[in-house]
């Protein structure tokens, strides 16, 4: 019985955020409380949710100061290099600007943290998307996808806590995965190519000097020929056909989303560019060597940032308003989150629909367990957390993976393949922080991104297979 509840209350939310019938925050609270009284344990919500909310508190307070933090580090013009070095690459190119948000997706996921990444990557592209007229989704999927992949390093979790769950070296784990995840990353590349493509044919592109020309003077340059455009209503009309209120340019409004490129805002700190630069850099460190927990990390920094940048009360009490709408998103879709999982734990829904699934293994799949593992992987990540799979559903796993002379370290190595798909569960609180800044609703990233996150973690998952590895 919680087994068929359990999957009727994960489906009945997908469905009512992915059709917008409920804003997420509102499903994540109010779905799971009704499947609680369903289930006869109406009586203990408050206790799954306190319980909840007590787990995931540390999350939301990282979120919140990081948010804190690297919105100061966007207004005091931190970013703007990168950007300016990225749009010089994409060159206004549609399929240069897909492949360009995934490689920066990758290399800055090299700190391990997901919210991190999408901070930073939605900082620096947000603004080229918007001015060019691309699809947000686009950059979403690619940047979660990348990241999901990425997130398999020994400091990155899923690593650890296999290596823990079933006490083994996380560097036994991981190093013989590279090669499969490796190709999953190319697989990720060769995607960006392709949706860049499907955007570079749906719109056009612009050259570099059109891109930041002011927008009255826009000229879109499409694949076929040239047209002009005058403002925001215009037309740009090339050989190929028409693209309506074409748009170009570094405009300084908000509304336009090239907010972090206008080299006149009143929030740059040119002279403590050195300063934010160094502060970042030991930040990151300080999060990868873990010297102190991750939100007291992102707490002193953001004091830190805010002090140094703005000593004026007013200009410090400005900055954190200006970015207030984003905390406040972010910190209560992740402790509306924990209504979900902790009722989902509490009620023991999750071990039941973990019981079911191993159960329904074959007795003839025991000596393909790795494989099994591999697939199962997949939804399990997606509805469950990390936690709850790695140190729940995976020793069960290798237990039977062993009586069939399967090697924990392959079952290990194959339930790292699900990290693609995972990033974009609606369990992560990552996800939130990359919808919310890129001002995507949950429901069409999830409608766009998981059918390109699943295929990416076969691929991982083949190639493991291909190489011996898995």
């Amino acid at each position: 019985m919680l087994t068929v509840l359990g999957f009727a209350m994960i489906a009945t939310f997908l469905v009512l955020i992915m059709l917008k019938k409920m804003s997420p925050i509102a499903a994540l609270v109010l779905i799971p409380a009704l499947f609680c009284v369903a289930v006869g344990q109406g009586a203990q919500l408050g206790d799954y949710v306190i319980e909840g909310v007590g787990k995931l508190a540390p999350t939301a307070a990282m979120l919140m100061f990081a948010i804190v933090y690297f919105g100061v580090m966007i207004d005091v013009g931190l970013f703007d290099p990168i950007v300016r070095g990225i749009l010089r690459f994409c060159k206004a190119d549609p399929v240069r600007v897909v492949v360009g948000t995934a490689v920066l997706a990758a290399i800055v996921s090299l700190d391990g943290d997901g919210s991190t990444t999408f901070m930073i990557t939605v900082s620096a592209m947000y603004p080229l998307y918007k001015r060019l007229k691309m699809s947000l989704v686009v950059m979403t999927g690619v940047a979660a996808t990348a990241n999901g992949v990425m997130n398999t390093l020994p400091w990155g979790g899923p690593t650890a806590r296999a290596a823990t769950a079933l006490k083994l070296d996380a560097a036994d784990i991981f190093v013989p995965m590279i090669p499969a995840l490796g190709v999953g990353l190319l697989f990720v590349f060769v995607l960006a190519y392709v949706l860049g493509r499907r955007e570079r044919k749906r719109i056009g592109y612009l050259t570099l000097d059109e891109a930041l020309v002011p927008e009255t003077e826009a000229v879109l340059v499409t694949a076929g020929g040239k047209g002009e455009g005058k403002g925001k209503g215009g037309k740009a009309v090339g050989a190929g056909g028409d693209a309506s209120g074409a748009q170009a340019g570094t405009g300084a409004g908000e509304g336009d989303g090239f907010q972090g490129l206008d080299p006149k805002r009143a929030t740059l700190r040119p002279k403590l560019y050195w300063f934010n630069a160094g502060l970042t850099v030991a930040l990151l460190a300080a999060m990868i060597l873990e010297l102190l927990p991750i939100p007291v990390l992102f707490l002193l920094g953001a004091a830190l940032a805010l002090t140094v940048n703005y000593p004026k009360m007013d200009d410090q009490k400005a900055r954190l308003a200006a970015h207030a709408d984003n905390v406040l998103n972010v910190a209560g879709m992740v402790f509306a989150a924990a209504v979900f999982t902790g009722v989902l734990t509490g009620t023991g829904m999750v071990k039941h629909m973990a019981d079911w699934l191993v159960g329904a293994i074959p007795a003839g799949m025991g000596p393909h367990m790795a494989l099994v593992t591999g697939v199962l992987s997949l939804p399990l990540t997606y509805f469950m957390s990390n936690d709850g799979f790695y140190f729940g559903v995976l020793p069960v796993l290798a237990e039977a993976g062993a009586a069939h002379g399967v090697s924990p370290l392959e079952i290990a190595r194959a339930s790292l393949v699900g990290q693609a798909l995972h990033m974009s569960s609606p369990l992560v609180p990552a996800v939130y922080v990359l919808v919310g800044m890129a001002k995507v609703e949950f429901g069409d990233h999830t409608r766009f991104t998981v059918k390109w996150a699943a295929l990416t973690s076969l691929v991982v998952l083949a190639a493991g297979i291909l190489f011996g590895i898995i």
